[in-house]
């Protein structure tokens, strides 16, 4: 009896230490440790550079409307005409003759006619009569305006002043209607047209002044030239939701020429926008999203709305408040409502920036 006692007190003592052990080997949850910046507003700009191609402010492509073997064509690439200059002349001889026949045929029609409404007057003659004549002299004079104009067709004359870009045929060629004879370019001024993201297009504004670069000219010169928005295109393209703006670069710098490659550095007005780092910025399928700590140090998921990329930093829009703490690192296994520890907080952006760019 006296060794069963022994037995079950040695058992309860070993239970009673395997207790204590365990509870010994528990050790403390570890905190989730985060980093986090604060979300401020700041007073910045927003550059960005795009390229685009030089062509002519406009461009004019000369079609012959007669057909015909060309006779004068002397103009060359790079010579420069004048408004009104004849820059091609067509054989014109069969038009001419078929001119002279026409002709004819409305004065004999206007001898008709007189001679008829003479013999009305005595009544002699008929009102059909009358109306067989006038409608012959009408359809003669018809024939002979027509031919005037196709005759006419065949001086061939620049609507604009500039210099001849291109020249696609010789004298003696036999040019069918509508054969494309000679392009003439105004240079005078030179514009680009450069394609801008959703998010900024609606930033910028006609006659805005930008900064153009072009790699071809000396790079003594090629500090930047003056250009300015001539235009910005209603219409946005829906696969890549970006837009068109046309830059007009006057006056044309010494040596600049169409087809050249121009690097354009557009810049918005100074505006306010809450900005955080864009590491900060997460994405879900159900959309954009950032996770923030209150003053408890509790994670709250936000769902944001973004804007414009600047740098390293990125643009909200809706959803965040200047002030509130975003999470920067320490997402993994991070959870809405779970408590957390911060640590080395990086400083705030700096409120003294003004301008930014970025891709």
């Amino acid at each position: 009896m006296h060794f069963l006692f022994l037995i079950t007190l040695t058992f309860c003592l070993l239970l009673t230490g395997c207790a204590d052990k365990k509870e010994a080997s528990k050790k403390p949850p570890k905190s989730h440790l985060v980093e986090a910046v604060t979300a401020e507003q700041l007073v910045i700009s927003v550059e960005r550079e795009r390229r685009g191609t030089l062509r002519a402010v406009q461009e004019i492509q000369i079609f012959n409307q007669e057909e015909g073997q060309i006779t004068e064509l002397p103009f060359f690439e790079g010579d420069p005409i004048k408004s009104g200059d004849v820059v091609a002349r067509l054989d014109d001889r069969l038009l001419k003759s078929q001119l002279t026949r026409t002709q004819a045929l409305r004065r004999k029609a206007e001898k008709d006619l007189q001679r008829i409404r003479g013999l009305a007057i005595r009544k002699l003659t008929t009102e059909a009569e009358i109306t067989r004549v006038e409608t012959e002299l009408a359809v003669a004079k018809a024939d002979e305006m027509a031919l005037a104009t196709r005759l006419e067709y065949t001086t061939i004359q620049s609507p604009i002043d500039g210099v001849v870009s291109q020249r696609l045929s010789e004298p003696g060629n036999i040019a069918e209607r509508y054969t494309h004879l000679l392009t003439v370019s105004d240079q005078r001024q030179l514009v680009t047209e450069v394609t801008v993201s959703e998010l900024l297009i609606n930033k910028l504004q006609k006659n805005d002044p930008v900064v153009v670069q072009i790699d071809a000219l000396d790079q003594t010169q090629n500090d930047g030239f003056q250009g300015v928005i001539s235009r910005i295109h209603p219409n946005l393209d829906p696969v890549t939701r970006t837009g068109v703006v046309e830059i007009l670069l006057d006056p044309v710098p010494s040596g600049a020429r169409p087809g050249q490659l121009a690097r354009v550095t557009l810049r918005t007005q100074e505006a306010q926008r809450l900005l955080i780092p864009f590491v900060a910025l997460r994405r879900s399928s159900q959309g954009e999203y950032v996770f923030v700590v209150d003053e408890q140090q509790v994670v709250q998921k936000k769902p944001v709305l973004s804007g414009l990329r600047i740098d390293d930093q990125i643009e909200i829009l809706r959803g965040l408040a200047s002030g509130q703490q975003v999470v920067v690192r320490g997402f993994t296994n991070l959870r809405s409502k779970q408590k957390v520890t911060m640590v080395a907080s990086q400083p705030s952006l700096d409120a003294t920036a003004s301008s930014a760019t970025g891709s």
